[in-house]
């Protein structure tokens, strides 16, 4: 195999399949590519059914491969075990295993142990698969290309055929595949000695900054990946030479941690990583595998792993279901979430390498730290478990007392001294009569409160009647409004000293006179409607009122409206105030080009745009206190073509900030019905991340953080300042308290009500482990 994705290379069929047979048991096999994925799908089948004909077509030689070492955890190994102990015996003989992960950052080297890691040779393994295959009884054809009408004349085609695969690109009106191509070149060599542990090392050269990935797979060899953004490789001439001559140059770069070797390629080319993506995995009797079907950065690991996973799988479903397509649908409904939970891990890790300039500045360890945790999947709680000594010197570092988790730090904004990290993040009640808030959002806020949270934001308060999302939103347009928001921060400040309660005002926009949204989201209502207002008239959804492209004495009129409001908030008591300018409201819609179309002063350009939300902040900064703090929330992406981007979000933060916002809410998108967004967990994190990083302003990180362990990962490595969590407050009032019980704390960074103190100990249990043997007596 000369390159990723040039395996069996089949040539596109002319008819659709038309399998020969229609059981789960196919008797005739194809089998396109021959790298391990193929390769161990070809055994397993062989093994699990002998009277099947298994054929494996391989274009290239059978000594033919790219790159070096393999990487494989002990959850795929022990998938092997059990399936074909023949095969995991073999490797066993060949593993190079090690614990240690070394950073090298500027000349200082942080080490983190407990990690466990198995690899071995390419070929090493592609020699092992193939006697394994020729033992059963395998056709292995090298040298050959694959017929173009397998389908028709197999029972079953496997197209592990790579991330090139002409497999899925014949087909791809029903595979569907989406390529995403990404901003850093790499290249795949090899030293000749064995590193001692996975190394990271960056280097700041004169044309921007290079990483070297690298891990021992043989008692003599190691796997080296050198990494570099598009504009840097270029900077150093790397397009203008051939890949030996930049092996060379790299090797000087690297001199240090090569101790001086050389590196060595294997027919290797600089190349830029592209995230495979297919909607559907087969096609009637024809089924993708390995990187044909799906990739993953190497940052987070080998996809040799995801094929081999991706083999065991498949062997499994064909064995248990009644026929093929069930077999083939149960096969792609196993895979997919967990290749998706995968390559969600691997996104993160790239784009962490890809920015990898925001973190240089960043105090050695916590570097170290942050690179770690940089895909989610290593989290500072089970980092604490793998290499407690590390993970304290860390927390020492960023400021924790003995014994003191990360988000139990105290953070300060402007004159507000927040206890802990905690934001219960705003969340729409829809419960108020003509914008008054009652006794739900006494006991709704007032229990947050009491749960322990450094800081209780409200909902969104809205500054006018018209500017209410819906007529179960509150307001503060009015004195009554403001005396009813003074009872519930009275209860905060009396019964939860140490809590502090924020204000978020908004208007709504063009998203206003809509049903409750459990009765139908931004619908529009059945009668009563109010005329809405935006910077442009263009609804939200087709069925949406048309919005009333506003003037200036009535940009003059809400901006007043908002300095009143925020006059009562701060008689009402509330210790921050929060600019809502995100979601498509009002001033979000002022912020985007998708919902921006004047011609005006006030829109046009970024700079334009931001006017009007600068002159509202302005204004509201005004009347609110000096010594009480503002934040802004903004939406860091719109998710859809031609709207803001985290670029344009950096420069949105940039601009508050100027004017005096102490802390930047970075929420995404809801500002277009027509948006994509891409979902997972802490998937908002990498906004408030970058902002944080370029601006220097503080952040609240928002979205999909849903436990204390992610919190304390996220704080630690330096990408938020605060977190922010909706949700998790629903489905627990108590979620602070409950997550300072779990980890054992009880220091002045959270405080249990006096009513409350008899709870602060997790409720035991009954007993659920049997007892064990007392003696142990030799035969």
């Amino acid at each position: 195999m000369s390159a990723p994705g040039a395996r069996g290379t089949a040539r596109p069929a002319t008819t659709n399949p038309q399998p020969p047979h229609k059981t789960s048991r196919p008797l005739r096999v194809a089998i396109i590519g021959g790298g391990p994925g193929g390769l161990y799908a070809a055994a397993l089948l062989k093994r699990l059914d002998p009277r099947r004909e298994v054929t494996v077509w391989e274009r290239n030689a059978p000594d033919d491969t790219f790159g070096f070492g393999v990487v494989l955890s002990d959850e795929t190994l022990g998938g092997i075990e059990h399936a074909d102990p023949k095969v995991y015996e073999a490797l066993q003989h060949h593993f190079t295993r090690w614990d240690d992960i070394d950073i090298v950052h500027r000349g200082i080297r942080h080490t983190s142990g407990g990690h466990g890691f198995a690899a071995l040779g390419r070929k090493r393994l592609l020699e092992i698969l193939h006697d394994r295959c020729r033992e059963l009884g395998v056709h292995l054809r090298f040298r050959t290309t694959a017929p173009p009408d397998l389908a028709r004349t197999h029972d079953l085609v496997v197209a592990a055929d790579g991330v090139n695969s002409t497999t899925r690109q014949a087909h791809q009106d029903v595979f569907r595949p989406h390529v995403a191509t990404h901003h850093c070149r790499y290249i795949w060599l090899a030293a000749d000695f064995p590193f001692d542990a996975f190394r990271f090392e960056i280097a700041e050269t004169e044309h921007g900054v290079m990483q070297l990935h690298g891990y021992p797979y043989a008692p003599d060899a190691s796997t080296v990946i050198i990494e570099m953004r598009e504009e840097v490789w270029r900077a150093a001439g790397f397009d203008d030479v051939t890949p030996q001559e930049s092996t060379e140059s790299c090797a000087k770069i690297f001199a240090e941690a090569l101790q001086g070797r050389p590196l060595r390629s294997n027919k290797s080319a600089w190349t830029t990583f592209r995230t495979v993506v297919n909607d559907h995995w087969s096609h009637g009797n024809t089924v993708l595998l390995g990187d044909a079907a799906h990739t993953a950065h190497f940052s987070i690991g080998s996809g040799t792993k995801l094929a081999v996973e991706d083999a065991l799988a498949l062997a499994a479903c064909l064995e248990e279901k009644p026929d093929l397509r069930t077999a083939l649908a149960a096969y792609e409904a196993e895979r997919k979430p967990v290749v998706a939970s995968t390559q969600r891990a691997a996104r993160a890790s790239l784009e962490w390498f890809e920015n990898l300039g925001l973190y240089l500045d960043q105090p050695p360890r916590q570097f170290a730290f942050n690179l770690l945790t940089r895909s989610r999947r290593v989290t500072h709680d089970n980092l604490r478990l793998r290499d407690a000594r590390f993970t304290g010197a860390v927390e020492r570092e960023f400021g924790c007392e003995p014994g003191t988790p990360p988000m139990f730090t105290p953070f300060r904004l402007r004159g507000l001294t927040l206890r802990n990290r905690v934001v219960v993040s705003p969340m729409d009640m829809y419960s108020a009569t003509d914008g008054l808030p009652g006794d739900f959002h006494l006991v709704h806020l007032g229990a947050r409160a009491l749960g322990g949270a450094g800081l209780v934001m409200t909902e969104m308060v809205c500054v006018s009647p018209e500017g209410r999302i819906t007529p179960g939103c509150t307001g503060l347009y009015n004195g009554r409004q403001a005396a009813a928001w003074k009872r519930i921060t009275d209860f905060v400040h009396t019964r939860s000293p140490g809590t502090a309660i924020g204000v978020q005002l908004g208007h709504s926009g063009r998203k206003g006179s809509t049903k409750l949204m459990w009765e139908g989201i931004d619908e529009p209502l059945p009668d009563g409607n109010w005329p809405v207002v935006a910077p442009s008239s263009i609804p939200y959804k087709p069925f949406n009122q048309t919005p009333r492209e506003l003037g200036r004495a009535q940009l003059t009129d809400i901006r007043e409206q908002f300095t009143a409001a925020a006059w009562r908030a701060a008689r009402a008591g509330f210790d921050l105030l929060e600019l809502h300018c995100a979601h498509g409201y009002l001033l979000s819609g002022f912020l985007s080009p998708l919902t921006n179309r004047r011609t005006d002063r006030y829109g046009g350009s970024l700079t334009e745009r931001l006017r009007f939300p600068l002159e509202v902040f302005d204004a509201v900064r005004g009347v609110w206190p000096q010594e009480r703090p503002m934040t802004v929330r903004i939406s860091a992406t719109d998710w859809a073509e031609g709207g803001n981007t985290a670029e344009d979000a950096v420069a949105i933060a940039r601009a508050f900030a100027a004017h005096g916002a102490d802390a930047i809410d970075v929420s995404t998108g809801q500002v277009v019905a027509e948006e994509h967004p891409e979902y997972g967990r802490s998937y908002q994190t990498p906004y408030a991340d970058r902002i944080r990083h370029e601006t220097g302003v503080p952040v609240i990180a928002v979205g999909a953080i849903s436990s204390w362990d992610d919190v304390n990962s996220l704080l630690l490595a330096g990408r938020t300042d605060l977190c922010a969590l909706a949700r998790p407050h629903l489905y627990d009032p108590h979620w602070t308290l409950h997550a300072a019980a779990e980890q054992g704390y009880g220091g002045p960074g959270v405080v249990w009500p006096d009513p409350y103190r008899a709870g602060s100990r997790r409720p035991q249990t009954g007993r659920t482990d049997a007892p064990k043997p007392r003696l142990t007596l030799g035969t």
